[in-house]
């Protein structure tokens, strides 16, 4: 029987009292908050229950949360083709701490945690390939952090004259700007240049 996400939710937060930290429902989708050191046995409980039978990860994502003590959220999607439902658990972590690798119970895991690893920094342990996938080889950061300079920090291009391809520090075309706002042309104010002439009735109705 399929349940409903309220009863799904609760029937989550009955099995783990102590690793599931919250459950709420938002957009329609029910969302678990599992503690770190627990996410193994979470994900494996909500795949082999014959309440929930997740058998299907849809993917691993990361958001970067900057001011946080833990800055980061691993978000695992699930899908059930058994009940047709959907699940997103969420882990959270910092720039130190590694989650555990869930390759051993969704072997689709495995590019999901390395674009998680090369975007974000964050460490599956146990993994069994954990390398970059997306960025190139030597690539030095996390592009995905919010800390992470939007110009990068090198670029690479094909040189004509060495026939090769060479990677040189970014150089920016224009300096940095420092605004003052002073100037109504930087920043709203709450009367716009030139609405003063509609007071004295002498502009266009």
């Amino acid at each position: 029987m399929t349940l409903s996400l309220k009863e799904l939710g609760d029937h989550v937060a009955a099995a783990f009292p102590e690793e599931v930290s919250a459950v709420a429902i938002g957009h329609g989708e029910l969302v678990v908050i599992a503690r770190r050191a627990a996410i193994l046995r979470v994900l494996a409980f909500l795949r082999d229950d014959a309440r929930c039978l997740f058998a299907m990860l849809v993917d691993i994502s990361g958001v970067d949360y900057p001011d946080r003590v833990e800055r980061f959220e691993i978000v695992y999607n699930l899908v059930s083709l058994k009940h047709n439902q959907r699940i997103r658990v969420k882990v959270m972590t910092d720039e130190e701490q590694p989650v555990a690798s869930c390759v051993g119970l969704y072997p689709a895991a495995s590019w999901y945690e390395r674009e998680t690893w090369d975007l974000f920094g964050v460490f599956f342990t146990d993994h069994p390939d954990l390398r970059r996938l997306l960025t190139d080889y030597g690539f030095e950061g996390h592009p995905m952090r919010k800390d992470f300079p939007l110009t990068g920090y090198v670029e690479l291009r094909y040189d004509e004259d060495q026939k090769r391809v060479v990677y040189e520090p970014v150089r920016l075309k224009q300096e940095f700007r420092t605004f003052d706002f002073l100037s109504p042309w930087e920043a709203m104010t709450p009367q716009l240049p030139g609405d003063e002439k509609a007071k004295g009735g002498g502009g266009a109705p």
